[in-house]
């Protein structure tokens, strides 16, 4: 029986371990139905507890286990009459009435713990830098926690924002949402967003924590679209909701309104209104009530309107209009005026393909490495060890991404097929030494390989470190993953093949 070193026992190891990692224990692709990718947050849906990342197992009593089951289950269920709908989750079990599906998106249940980047997953990405400034990493910090504080107010899921640097020492924000698209991306970032509540030439309140102690959301009896008006030009709908000011800003709006005298057209209203400006940009102007002349109030009541050909989109219009205003509400502006560097959006199924064909060609370029080596060689076991080796670094890298939450995207794969490249150069340089210098023992030999393989480590680390801020951190995940891939090929997987190979020799 054949005694195993420790060191392909620490390979064997790492291995299960990366195999937990990746698939979960139990494994994921086990588990039945579908994902919650998305719930919009002013739907009945959400206001019963349907949340993002719970897994939908039934519906009505009607097992799901992919999409189509879901889309049976709820096609043809509503006609405009409110029908009661179960929907059973991991969580919990929710039961709600409506005239329409639930406002919800759902994707293929998880069959791995693998993050996949924009590049496979699809979705929208912005590089974004401040005008006319360069931020220190503080002010970068600063940036992204308000940034990240207004895309999840606003209700965007699987946001990645994080702060990325060039060779020059320039900073800038990276922000990466799944399934967005770029007009979204841009609409929310390429502007401050900076709201100011004005009467005459004197501003009431702003935007932010300071004079905003909170915000009417997800309740109808303080927020929601309120009546839609047909036009001889399309039709517009009416939102209002209602928002409370800090002790401050109350006092300074009853201290502008207390000089203001009565209108002369309409005697129920002050003489000047109170206008909103989103940007310096004037979206609403409101009627301020006689009641409110001088007196301290900390609730006022905000509106404005949507408009679209048809009812619905004015309906989804004001909506998201109405989205968009509470979220600059309740958030603030940002600190900076942000300019967008560059925006892309990646297709799901174009990542889906690509992925497909770069699996099929390592796996072809693995085998094809193995025949030549079994030709160059002449023995089919040293061929079947370089295989195993070669795939083991590649399971390693994955369990690792998997661990550290790190996202796959396209780099990252280039840095895996890199990895299996240098593997392959290392092991032959294994192989070489091993059946060369037979005066020399075995371990003699081995010696000298490693010298070779640890010097050209070290080469590839030290030209793989700028990477990591190259092009504006954007070859990171190439950086990163070849990284991970040599080290722990030169750490793990080269000592393991090399003990591999002298029970071969022997």
């Amino acid at each position: 029986m054949v005694k195993l070193t420790w060191k392909i026992w620490l390979l064997i190891i790492i291995l299960i371990l990366c195999f937990i990692s990746i698939f979960g224990i139990p494994p994921l692709f086990f588990q039945k139905g579908v994902v919650i990718s998305s719930v919009n947050q002013n739907s009945t849906a959400f206001e019963q507890g349907i949340r993002q990342g719970q897994i939908i197992t039934k519906i009505d009593n009607i097992k799901i286990e992919n999409l189509n089951d879901f889309s049976g289950a709820l096609q043809g269920k509503y006609s405009g009459e409110n029908v009661k709908t179960i929907i059973t989750t991991d969580k919990s079990e929710f039961i709600f009435y409506s005239n329409q599906p639930p406002e919800i998106t759902v994707s293929e249940n998880k069959k791995t713990n693998l993050k996949m980047g924009l590049d496979l997953a699809g979705g929208a990405r912005a590089l974004v830098k401040a005008q006319d400034i360069k931020l220190s990493s503080e002010q970068i910090s600063d940036l992204i926690s308000t940034t990240r504080n207004r895309l999840n107010v606003y209700g965007l899921s699987d946001i990645n924002v994080r702060s990325v640097s060039d060779l020059t020492g320039s900073h800038f924000m990276l922000i990466e949402i799944a399934g967005a698209t770029p007009d979204d991306l841009e609409d929310l970032i390429s502007k401050q967003g900076k709201f100011d509540a004005k009467i005459g030439n004197e501003t009431v309140f702003i935007g932010g924590e300071k004079d905003i102690s909170s915000v009417c959301r997800n309740d109808a009896t303080c927020a929601g679209i309120y009546d839609c008006l047909e036009t001889e030009s399309g039709t517009y709908c009416n939102f209002r909701f209602s928002l409370y000011l800090s002790e401050d800003a109350a006092k300074k709006h009853a201290d502008i309104t207390g000089k203001l005298d009565l209108s002369t057209n309409n005697s129920g209203y002050l003489e000047k209104q109170l206008d909103l400006y989103v940007d310096d940009n004037l979206i609403d102007s409101l009627w301020i009530s006689k009641d409110l002349k001088g007196r301290v109030t900390t609730q006022i009541q905000i509106q404005g309107s949507g408009t679209g050909e048809t009812k619905q989109e004015a309906y989804d219009n004001a909506l998201a209009s109405m989205n968009k205003l509470q979220t600059i509400l309740i958030t603030g502006s940002l600190p900076y005026k942000l300019e967008i560097v560059k925006l892309d959006t990646i297709s799901p199924t174009l990542g889906r393909d690509f992925i497909n064909t770069i699996l099929l060609a390592a796996v072809s370029a693995l085998f094809a490495v193995s025949l030549v080596i079994f030709i160059r060689y002449k023995n089919i076991k040293s061929s079947l060890a370089m295989l195993f080796t070669s795939m083991s670094e590649i399971i390693i890298i994955l369990g690792i991404a998997s661990f550290i939450n790190w996202n796959l995207d396209l780099p990252s794969i280039a840095g895996i097929l890199a990895t299996i490249g240098t593997g392959v150069d290392d092991q032959i340089v294994i192989l070489d030494e091993t059946r060369q210098s037979k005066n020399l023992s075995i371990k003699e030999r081995m010696k000298r390989a490693f010298a070779i393989i640890f010097g050209a480590y070290f080469t590839a680390l030290v030209a793989l470190l700028p990477l990591m801020w190259a092009g504006a951190g954007l070859l990171k995940g190439f950086a990163i993953t070849t990284i991970i891939g040599i080290t722990a090929g030169v750490l793990i997987t080269r000592p393991a093949f090399s003990d591999i190979l002298k029970y071969i020799e022997d």
